[in-house]
């Protein structure tokens, strides 16, 4: 065990938020180091969505042309059916948007995270260790001073070598199964969900493709079918009510594949491709959250400090969010080597009023929509919204601008805005 490693800022979690967080320290000289436990980001049914306020931060980044040209596809409008046959109302339309930032880019999450580590390289004082798993915290008179860690073999998994890792600031981006925050004693509140998803994969066929895609939940009896247009295939989520998992798998294949054609009968030709029930990646939804978010040396973001629904699919951006404030407010006390619980805090009172927004509105979904479709009593937009939505076309900006840029968007600090070669300088907006 090596006891003599040390960094300045230490992050935990190879996900949107570490990355996005790493990158920018590193932009302002801050040494950062970034442990991820897998050996890779190739993992399938993460959140693939990239959001308007994301897509602006690139730029800002000098990264936006470079992120334009990864594989994609756009997200255009949000639509949910009326009850009455196919008719369908729309509720968010990206489109009303000001351009270039009125579209969600479905973008697979390894080919961000692989793009932001490439970025992230230039700097000189950026590391990142693949195959090591933070497993507790070190702590200094009561502060926290580290994390000890486990390195493994990439092959086989097997445990290679453990050692201790000191930092003057230890920030938790591992997810909503955070390991510090279990060791840290955090308990998180825990908000009623009343559904998980399944998320599968079908192809796509050259007839399907389309340059810009609605997302369309489909309705039936007590299951929801939620399909995400990406380049060459369809990403789906079967959606249920919470604790169904053991009797689809008892169940077997055939039956789940007669769900999914029940759900959506043009896709009944391809539900073959759903080879066995291993197909089938089970997400247990959690509505959650911390509070605080810090004590002194450590600091837990995104998922770790709140972890979202998939409702509205803004859990992504809420992270990357996350990582702007805290690099915007942690950079210079980080360079004096001086942060201190209130420099902590501060991040914490940036990014509050935006979490409890969102997870309020998640909450509502779950109650209008989510909620009493799996529980069996149908899928009903209420009345007045489906008024609204097609009298006042111009309201579908407001939950596109939820959607797209969340309350209270970040932007780039000035230490980290880089400009792409050949383009005009970048003016640093006001907040």
């Amino acid at each position: 065990m090596n006891h003599d490693e040390r960094t300045t800022c230490l992050i935990v979690g190879g996900g949107p938020a570490g990355i996005m967080l790493g990158l920018l320290l590193a932009r302002a000289g801050v040494e950062v180091t970034v442990l991820e436990k897998h050996a890779d980001f190739l993992r399938d049914f993460r959140g693939d969505t990239v959001h308007a306020s994301t897509i602006r931060l690139l730029d800002e980044l000098g990264l936006g042309d470079a992120f334009r040209a990864l594989p994609q596809s756009k997200l255009g409008s949000f639509r949910l059916p009326t009850g009455d046959g196919e008719e369908t109302v729309m509720l968010s339309d990206f489109s009303l948007l000001k351009p270039p930032y009125n579209y969600v880019a479905m973008v697979p999450q390894w080919d961000l995270l692989n793009f932001l580590v490439d970025a992230a390289r230039q700097e000189p004082v950026f590391s990142l260790r693949m195959n090591t798993e933070a497993v507790d915290l070190l702590y200094d008179g009561g502060k926290v001073a580290g994390v000890s860690y486990r390195t493994r073999n990439a092959s086989t998994g097997a445990t290679t070598g453990t050692g201790e890792l000191r930092a003057d600031l230890t920030v938790a981006c591992d997810g909503r199964g955070s390991v510090l925050r279990e060791k840290a004693g955090f308990i998180p509140r825990e908000f009623p969900v009343p559904f998980d998803a399944w998320w599968f994969r079908l192809s796509r066929s050259a007839n399907d493709r389309a340059e810009v895609a609605a997302l369309v939940p489909r309705f039936a009896g007590s299951e929801i079918l939620l399909s995400l247009t990406r380049k060459d295939y369809y990403q789906i989520a079967y959606i249920a009510k919470k604790g169904l998992d053991p009797q689809l798998r008892a169940e077997g294949v055939e039956s789940f594949r007669s769900r999914v054609s029940r759900l959506r009968p043009d896709l009944a030709g391809r539900v073959d491709e759903i080879t066995s029930l291993d197909d089938l990646h089970l997400l247990d939804v959690r509505l959650n959250r911390i509070n605080p978010w810090h004590k002194p040396g450590l600091l837990l973001i995104g998922d770790a400090a709140h972890a979202m629904s998939p409702a509205g699919g803004v859990g992504i951006n809420l992270a990357i969010q996350d990582a702007v404030a805290a690099a915007q407010r942690l950079a210079q006390p980080l360079l004096r080597r001086t942060v201190n619980e209130s420099d902590l805090a501060a991040v914490r009172k940036r990014r509050w009023l935006p979490t409890v927004v969102l997870q309020t509105l998640q909450r509502g979904l779950h109650s209008v929509v989510f909620g009493p479709a799996v529980a069996g009593k149908g899928q009903q937009v209420p009345k007045a919204v489906i008024f609204v939505a097609r009298n006042f076309p111009w309201l579908r900006k407001l939950p596109a601008l939820m959607i797209a840029f969340g309350p209270r968007p970040e932007h780039a600090p000035d230490f980290a805005r880089r400009q792409p070669a050949g383009s005009r300088s970048l003016t640093p907006p006001k907040d």
